[in-house]
């Protein structure tokens, strides 16, 4: 299970750490691909294949399934853990989700984040009622 926020720069080829609690679970190879409110999503084989498992009982017939599909599978790319414990995100990937130079990097149980740090702060600004999203969603979900 993936928990936590780390802070990270990318350098100028374009590498990120990936924090030392995350690489064991996620593996020496795992799946970077687009993820979803301008971020990008890492995928350990595991999740990823029961990810894919899902994406695969859409119907082909739908035109939203084959777009959700092009998103997922067209951006994928495997990734793997170098011995400095860094990664190289694909320039298309980081284009995606803005990533220049200071990003954050969490854990959301089954798959990594990495955002743009700037991003991630605004997602999470109280003046642009987060909270009172969260609390809506999570009272929705009857968690």
């Amino acid at each position: 299970m993936f928990i936590g926020e780390y802070t990270h720069s990318i350098d100028e080829k374009g590498r990120i750490i990936i924090p030392v609690k995350f690489r064991a679970p996620l593996g020496e190879n795992f799946i970077a691909t687009k993820g979803l409110d301008g971020c990008l999503f890492l995928f350990p084989y595991k999740a990823w294949d029961a990810f894919e498992a899902k994406l695969k009982m859409l119907q082909l017939s739908s035109k939203k399934a084959r777009a959700v599909s092009r998103a997922f599978f067209g951006s994928a790319s495997e990734c793997q853990i170098d011995k400095q414990g860094r990664i190289m995100l694909p320039k298309p990937l980081r284009e995606y989700a803005n990533l220049s130079k200071d990003v954050c990097v969490i854990g959301v149980s089954d798959r990594v984040e990495v955002w743009d740090m700037q991003a991630w702060k605004d997602y999470n600004d109280p003046e642009a009622g987060y909270a009172a999203v969260l609390e809506d969603n999570i009272e929705e979900m009857d968690i």
